[in-house]
Protein backbone atom coordinates (compact mmCIF):
# COMPACT_ATOMS: atom_id res chain seq x y z
CA UNK A 1 0.00 0.00 0.00
CA UNK A 2 2.87 2.39 0.73
CA UNK A 3 4.00 2.13 -2.89
CA UNK A 4 0.54 2.97 -4.25
CA UNK A 5 -0.17 6.03 -2.10
CA UNK A 6 1.61 9.31 -1.44
CA UNK A 7 2.93 9.83 2.08
CA UNK A 8 -0.08 12.03 2.96
CA UNK A 9 -2.60 9.57 1.45
CA UNK A 10 -1.04 6.73 3.44
CA UNK A 11 -0.95 8.79 6.65
CA UNK A 12 -4.63 9.75 6.32
CA UNK A 13 -6.15 6.49 5.08
CA UNK A 14 -4.00 3.90 6.83
CA UNK A 15 -2.86 5.71 9.98
CA UNK A 16 -6.07 7.67 10.72
CA UNK A 17 -4.34 10.98 10.09
CA UNK A 18 -5.67 14.39 9.17
CA UNK A 19 -4.25 16.65 6.51
CA UNK A 20 -3.76 20.37 7.23
CA UNK A 21 -6.88 22.52 6.80
CA UNK A 22 -7.03 24.87 3.79
CA UNK A 23 -3.95 23.16 2.31
CA UNK A 24 -5.51 20.28 0.44
CA UNK A 25 -6.58 19.53 -3.09
CA UNK A 26 -10.39 19.54 -2.86
CA UNK A 27 -11.33 22.12 -0.21
CA UNK A 28 -12.13 24.80 -2.82
CA UNK A 29 -12.81 22.39 -5.71
CA UNK A 30 -16.33 22.60 -7.18
CA UNK A 31 -16.16 20.92 -10.60
CA UNK A 32 -18.96 18.46 -11.49
CA UNK A 33 -18.08 14.83 -10.90
CA UNK A 34 -17.72 12.23 -8.17
CA UNK A 35 -15.17 11.59 -5.45
CA UNK A 36 -13.96 8.01 -5.06
CA UNK A 37 -11.95 6.19 -2.41
CA UNK A 38 -8.24 6.61 -3.21
CA UNK A 39 -7.60 2.98 -2.20
CA UNK A 40 -10.58 0.97 -3.53
CA UNK A 41 -11.95 3.30 -6.22
CA UNK A 42 -15.46 2.94 -4.78
CA UNK A 43 -17.67 6.04 -5.17
CA UNK A 44 -18.00 8.07 -1.97
CA UNK A 45 -19.44 11.53 -2.69
CA UNK A 46 -21.11 13.52 -5.49
CA UNK A 47 -20.15 17.09 -6.35
CA UNK A 48 -23.81 18.20 -6.05
CA UNK A 49 -23.64 17.36 -2.33
CA UNK A 50 -20.41 19.31 -1.76
CA UNK A 51 -20.48 22.73 -0.14
CA UNK A 52 -18.07 25.22 1.41
CA UNK A 53 -18.37 24.81 5.17
CA UNK A 54 -15.40 27.10 5.77
CA UNK A 55 -13.65 24.41 7.85
CA UNK A 56 -10.69 23.89 5.53
CA UNK A 57 -11.60 20.43 4.26
CA UNK A 58 -14.06 19.23 1.61
CA UNK A 59 -17.55 19.00 3.10
CA UNK A 60 -20.52 17.01 1.84
CA UNK A 61 -24.13 16.64 3.01
CA UNK A 62 -24.35 12.92 2.25
CA UNK A 63 -22.46 9.98 0.73
CA UNK A 64 -23.21 8.95 -2.85
CA UNK A 65 -23.51 5.30 -1.74
CA UNK A 66 -24.66 4.96 1.89
CA UNK A 67 -23.41 1.37 2.16
CA UNK A 68 -19.82 2.35 1.26
CA UNK A 69 -19.43 4.82 4.14
CA UNK A 70 -19.16 3.38 7.65
CA UNK A 71 -19.52 5.49 10.78
CA UNK A 72 -17.66 4.65 14.00
CA UNK A 73 -17.47 6.35 17.38
CA UNK A 74 -14.11 8.09 17.84
CA UNK A 75 -12.89 9.39 21.20
CA UNK A 76 -9.28 10.03 20.15
CA UNK A 77 -7.55 13.34 20.82
CA UNK A 78 -9.84 14.00 23.80
CA UNK A 79 -12.87 14.56 21.57
CA UNK A 80 -16.13 12.68 21.10
CA UNK A 81 -17.00 12.46 17.42
CA UNK A 82 -18.04 10.11 14.63
CA UNK A 83 -15.32 8.83 12.30
CA UNK A 84 -16.12 8.07 8.66
CA UNK A 85 -14.38 5.10 7.00
CA UNK A 86 -14.78 3.44 3.61
CA UNK A 87 -16.35 0.01 3.89
CA UNK A 88 -14.46 -1.79 1.12
CA UNK A 89 -10.93 -0.53 1.87
CA UNK A 90 -11.47 0.33 5.56
CA UNK A 91 -9.76 3.67 4.84
CA UNK A 92 -10.04 6.57 7.26
CA UNK A 93 -11.87 9.35 5.39
CA UNK A 94 -12.67 11.97 8.02
CA UNK A 95 -15.56 12.70 10.40
CA UNK A 96 -19.26 13.53 10.25
CA UNK A 97 -20.78 16.34 12.33
CA UNK A 98 -24.41 17.41 12.96
CA UNK A 99 -23.77 21.03 11.92
CA UNK A 100 -24.40 20.79 8.18
CA UNK A 101 -27.03 22.64 6.14
CA UNK A 102 -30.42 22.19 7.83
CA UNK A 103 -32.26 22.37 4.48
CA UNK A 104 -30.34 19.26 3.41
CA UNK A 105 -29.44 16.46 5.83
CA UNK A 106 -28.14 18.64 8.67
CA UNK A 107 -24.89 16.69 8.39
CA UNK A 108 -21.37 17.77 7.46
CA UNK A 109 -19.15 14.99 6.19
CA UNK A 110 -15.74 16.61 6.72
CA UNK A 111 -13.43 14.54 4.51
CA UNK A 112 -9.68 14.59 3.90
CA UNK A 113 -8.79 15.31 0.26
CA UNK A 114 -5.98 12.76 0.58
CA UNK A 115 -8.52 9.96 1.06
CA UNK A 116 -10.22 10.62 -2.28
CA UNK A 117 -9.68 10.95 -6.00
CA UNK A 118 -11.91 13.17 -8.13
CA UNK A 119 -13.43 11.82 -11.36
CA UNK A 120 -14.78 14.65 -13.56
CA UNK A 121 -18.25 14.26 -15.07
CA UNK A 122 -16.80 14.05 -18.61
CA UNK A 123 -14.52 11.15 -17.59
CA UNK A 124 -17.11 8.99 -15.81
CA UNK A 125 -17.72 6.66 -18.78
CA UNK A 126 -14.02 6.40 -19.62
CA UNK A 127 -13.17 5.46 -16.01
CA UNK A 128 -16.01 2.94 -15.57
CA UNK A 129 -18.43 5.06 -13.52
CA UNK A 130 -21.07 5.55 -16.25
CA UNK A 131 -23.94 4.57 -13.92
CA UNK A 132 -23.37 7.85 -12.05
CA UNK A 133 -24.03 10.02 -15.13
CA UNK A 134 -27.77 9.83 -14.38
CA UNK A 135 -27.18 11.87 -11.21
CA UNK A 136 -26.28 14.98 -13.24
Amino acid sequence: MKEKLTDMQYYVTQQNGTEPPFQNEYDKHFEEGIYVDIVSGKPLFHSKDKYDAGCGWPSFTRPIEEQEVVEKFDDSHGMRRVEVRSKTANSHLGHVFPDGPKEETGLRYCINSASMRFVPKDKLVEEGYEEYLKLF
